[in-house]
């Protein structure tokens, strides 16, 4: 069968996937026209916004954004309009971990591809392909085919394809421009491996047909957990190492420089950290081991459970560390958190490290000050308080306060956590933040970011991850 032409393109979803994956596509195929629809219209108000005050904060979107809009890059809440114009249309909603029900805390839950699903069999009139971009449990597009099959109208055929990202938060677009691999999964039939072809021509406007891989459709769904889990199992590898290191008098620094010169290892992801977090390390591991223990495999799950475990430890024992190093109590104490994002260059807070050692020090009694150059006041509160529900507002509003600059946070303060990477909080002028504290001054780095040795010289008294 030969490859339908893509000449528009339709995505469900205008989040941390959907957008900035697609808007990229319309700046590099000027000849196709892509639609962005979502039901929020607040987000949607945003993408379209004047002023380009974007829902997501990504470096380099703006630009992509302001070149590409208006042009051939369209946003919208009218989801039908686009489902019926288009040739080709994503799927890139979100797929949290279940809160409750069967699989609750591991599985994904599928609620929103479902819908998606279902509008796109109610609406289309014409034959379309719909491609995977959201993060599935495998063999979800066999339910997806299932329910399109089952509503669709005459004469609409819908062949299913999986097209996971993998993009990293902070250099999503640098990765989208020049990708390790591009991967499209498809059913092994002439109609499954014409729409890859159709997809994959996309694709190679600005991609290198070398690095776009066509493999099957559950291969693909897989790779897209495989990789995720691998990568935080590394990370969970390297953090368990630096708390040997700290027992020991190690430096992480110098064993992550020297493994990572081993060919086979590379030095890539043996950073260490008070913990990984973003949308899909944890919600993808567990996916994993949901999908082990469906399979009766639980010596695979309990391996795999046991990186978010590791993760998790890493959190409380640093914030342990914290108490520990200012002499057992920080009841009354302000601490100040530079940093509420997961990770530098981005404003996702989700499975942030800064959230778990909010908490952590609320329930010590200890007053935080908290500074992040990204994420936006109200998701600072929504945060703690779905990670402290039983506490009431007022209480964590009392003992939280939100920061305009990482001096205001400082200031009175009797600790500096650094909790984010964020290249600022290396350009502190710090002999001036240690006359505002409190002394003794502690910071402790959980982000291996700052000189130990420099702010020791100006008196600080410093805690660093992986280091005695």
């Amino acid at each position: 069968m030969a490859p339908v032409k893509v000449t528009k393109i339709c995505c469900i979803g205008a989040g941390y996937v959907g957008g900035p994956t697609c808007a990229v596509i319309a700046l590099k195929c000027p000849h196709i026209t892509v639609t962005i629809v979502d039901l929020n219209q607040a987000r949607v108000d945003a993408w379209n916004s004047p002023d380009f005050k974007l829902p997501i904060y990504e470096p380099g979107l703006e630009e992509v954004v302001r070149e590409a809009r208006g042009r051939n890059l369209f946003f919208s809440t009218d989801v039908d309009k686009g489902i019926l114009e288009a040739d080709l249309i994503f799927v890139s909603v979100n797929t949290p971990t279940k809160k409750s029900g069967v699989g609750a805390g591991f599985a994904a839950d599928l609620n929103y591809v479902e819908l998606a699903t279902r509008r796109i069999a109610q609406v289309a009139t014409s034959s379309k392909i719909v491609v995977e971009k959201s993060t599935v449990p495998c063999r979800t597009a066999e339910s997806m085919r299932t329910i399109l099959e089952a509503n669709s109208k005459p004469n609409c055929h819908f062949d299913i394809l999986s097209n996971p990202e993998f993009l990293a938060e902070g250099t999503a677009i640098t990765d989208l421009f020049a990708p390790d691999r591009v991967l499209i999964g498809s059913l092994q039939t002439p109609e499954g491996i014409s729409a890859c072809a159709s997809l994959t021509e996309v694709y190679a406007n600005w991609v290198p047909k070398d690095r776009i891989l066509n493999v099957g459709l559950w291969s693909s769904e897989l790779s897209k957990l495989a990789a995720n889990a691998m990568l935080a199992q590394r990370i969970s590898s390297i953090n368990a190492l630096s708390a040997i290191c700290e027992a020991t008098g190690a430096n992480i620094d110098e064993v992550a420089h020297a493994i990572g010169y081993d060919t086979r290892i590379g030095p890539k992801f043996l950073k260490a950290s008070v913990g990984f977090g973003g949308s899909c390390f944890q919600k993808d591991i567990l996916n994993l081991v949901y999908l082990s223990e469906s399979l009766h495999l639980p010596e695979v799950a309990a391996y795999w459970r046991q990186v978010v475990e590791m993760n998790e430890h890493q959190k409380r024992r640093f914030s342990k560390r914290v108490v520990d190093t200012m002499f057992n109590t920080i009841t009354g104490k302000r601490i100040a958190v530079l940093g509420f994002a997961f990770k530098a260059d981005t404003g996702d807070t989700r499975e942030s490290a800064a959230i778990t050692l909010i908490r952590d020090f609320q329930s010590e009694k200890a007053y935080v000050n908290v500074y992040d150059p990204q994420v936006v006041e109200e998701q600072i509160w929504t945060d703690l308080a779905e990670a402290s529900p039983l506490v009431p507002e007022e209480q964590i509003k009392k003992q939280v306060r939100i920061c305009k600059s990482a001096m205001e946070a400082c200031k009175d303060a009797e600790a500096v956590v650094i909790a984010t990477e964020w290249k600022e909080f290396n350009e502190i002028n710090w002999e001036e933040v240690y006359q505002s504290m409190n002394k003794p001054a502690f910071v402790f780095d959980g982000r291996l970011l700052v000189d130990a040795e420099k702010l020791r010289n100006i008196g600080f008294k410093v805690v660093t991850i992986g280091r005695p």
